[in-house]
């Protein structure tokens, strides 16, 4: 990886991660400072929503920090060892736990008439959507696991040849 590549990825998570601290910090009091006018009959969702608001911006902040340390592992060459792993193993539950909260939100609005039943079966869909992009990141750690078997078998092949000569 190019180091203007690692440079632009690493602008690109800075903002991301400026942007969601951004959200906690600002958006989410005046969010709630909003929703103390609610409807009464709808009062019960403030806490609940903006709890589910704040812990999905803390997955996108792990999910961030994460792929921070990866692509310094990239540049380094180090990225097929096992120390790659817990972070993409923590990766994978961030978004898990995206998963959930976005699907904790369609349950949170689904009784009652707060939003039209079509909303809650679109916010579903997107909890689906991000348990595939959970799933897609598995897939690619059993890659990485495949190419650091595979460094592995390479070194023990060096060492081998090494001998030999």
């Amino acid at each position: 990886m190019g180091k203007l590549t690692v440079n632009a990825l690493r602008t690109v998570l800075v903002v991301l991660l400026a942007g969601s601290v951004f959200v906690q910090a600002v958006m989410l009091p005046l969010l709630a400072k909003d929703m103390e006018g609610l409807n009464p009959d709808y009062a019960y969702l403030r806490t609940p929503f903006l709890a589910i608001v704040f812990l999905g911006a803390v997955t996108a902040q792990v999910v961030l920090v994460c792929v921070w340390r990866l692509v310094t592992m990239v540049r380094r060459g180090t990225v097929f060892s096992t120390a790659a792993f817990r972070y993409v193993h923590i990766v994978i539950g961030a978004i898990v736990a995206a998963a959930v909260l976005t699907f904790a939100m369609a349950v949170l609005l689904a009784p009652g008439e707060a939003v039209a039943p079509g909303i809650v079966l679109l916010i579903c869909g997107v909890s689906l959507a991000i348990l595939g992009v959970a799933l897609i990141v598995l897939v690619l750690r059993m890659l990485l696991a495949q190419a650091v078997a595979r460094d592995v078998e390479a070194a023990k092949l060096q060492a081998e040849l090494e001998e030999v000569i």
